[in-house]
């Protein structure tokens, strides 16, 4: 009995022994010297004016970190393909990256169709994915603990539904207002944002939200307009994007309404500040969020010392340039480990990312939110301090800070 013991014991050592000193390979697209991720962006046609910045930003901060020394001796190397904003293209790009390429990461996907048709098979995959270039509600994730529920998801710029939260924080506690108008379309963008709105509102006492909806695209928007005017709200917030803002808040001006207006970041060029400054003019001001923050001259020396000259004032440059930041954080917590998609993702939940241009993000508890801090800019006529007809007015804030 005593000897069968013995062998007993000397069994259980051996095993725990090997198990102690068993390797943790890395995950695919990791070597002793190299790191590889990538993403499918469109890089021709129409979207190209988004998808090549967008690219030339990440492009930039990856080889300032390779020409620094690179993550634990490794440098990192970014794959790309040209999707041309097609989702059915975007969905074989995935698939080559995933198990063809056999990437450790997507970084910088982009384009809200293309990025509707593949979330599901990034999730199916459990492929890490840092910073999408959309704010769908796909994206939006609460208590994640599979990637099923978004887990291996991690938004950084706003999606639509925080920044309806944030637009809110703004009305009641930058503008006072206790009684929010909203004219949102029935698209998701717009329904997304009202959604944010009412989570918002919902939580403050004596708020009241007088909403109204559209169709995307609607040339005429008189009656939820009128809706609103007779109301008497305080403060409008336009859920709508692209050409059916500018259509909302010419109306506004043209049935005589004095309230300031709200609207999302999607709106902040200068195409929509042309199209509305004039009616505008003397009668309210338009604000829109941002969460790049180009007067942080630290960080933009740095950007500008790193990316080319003619990507030094591109605002998507800069977008990619953050979405380089954040997923080289996560590397940079996983130093010293083993680099797994299990370690990397704990590391990007295990504290905030703080971003170039001012903002930061929060993925503890498998929140994926975005961030839910933004600046605010009003519409101003356009001059050399002000290229794209916007000033900043607010820094970059958050909701807790916004509502003390």
């Amino acid at each position: 009995m005593k000897k069968l013991l013995a062998i007993l014991l000397c069994v259980v050592l051996v095993l725990g022994a090997a198990a102690c000193t068993a390797k943790i390979e890395p995950s695919q697209g990791v070597t002793d010297t190299e790191i590889r991720v990538g993403n499918s962006a469109a890089t021709s046609g129409g979207f190209a004016i988004v998808g090549e910045p967008l690219n030339a930003g990440i492009e930039a901060y990856f080889r300032m970190v390779n020409e620094g020394g690179g993550i634990d001796g490794r440098t990192i190397t970014f794959w790309h393909t040209d999707d041309e904003f097609d989702p059915a293209k975007g969905k074989a790009a995935l698939e080559e990256m995933v198990e063809d390429e056999k990437l450790f990461a997507i970084v910088g996907a982009m384009g809200t169709p293309v990025i509707a048709a593949i979330i599901d098979d990034m999730k199916a995959y459990g492929i890490p994915c840092v910073y999408f270039a959309t704010g769908i509600p796909q994206l939006l994730a609460t208590g994640a603990t599979t990637n099923e529920e978004g887990y291996n998801i991690f938004p950084v710029q706003p999606l639509y539904e925080t920044e309806g939260r944030i637009l809110t924080a703004y009305a009641t506690g930058k503008f006072n207002a206790t009684k929010i108008g909203v004219i949102y379309t029935n698209d998701d963008a717009g329904i997304t944002l009202h959604k944010g709105v009412v989570a918002q509102v919902e939580e403050l006492a004596g708020v009241e939200l007088v909403a109204e909806q559209v169709a995307a695209g609607t040339a005429d928007a008189s009656a939820a307009v009128t809706s609103l005017k007779n109301a008497g709200v305080d403060i409008v917030i336009v859920a709508a994007i692209q050409a059916t803002c500018p259509t909302i808040v010419k109306e506004l001006a043209a049935q005589g309404m004095s309230a300031p207006v709200l609207t999302t970041y999607s709106n902040a060029g200068i195409d929509t500040s042309t199209a509305v400054v004039e009616a505008i003019t003397g009668r309210f001001d338009v604000y829109a969020t941002a969460w790049v923050d180009a007067t942080d001259l630290e960080a933009y020396m740095e950007f500008a010392t790193w990316v080319a000259p003619e990507y030094a004032a591109n605002a998507y440059a800069m977008a990619g340039w953050i979405a380089g930041a954040a997923f080289v954080e996560g590397l940079r917590r996983v130093e010293g480990k083993p680099l797994t998609w299990e370690n990397y993702m704990k590391a990007l939940e295990s504290a905030p990312i703080k971003l170039p241009f001012g903002a930061a993000v929060d993925y503890a508890n498998g929140n994926r939110w975005g961030t839910q801090a933004m600046s605010l800019s009003k519409v101003v006529p356009i001059s050399d301090l002000a290229p794209m007809g916007w000033e900043n007015v607010e820094p970059v804030t958050n909701i807790a800070d916004l509502l003390k």
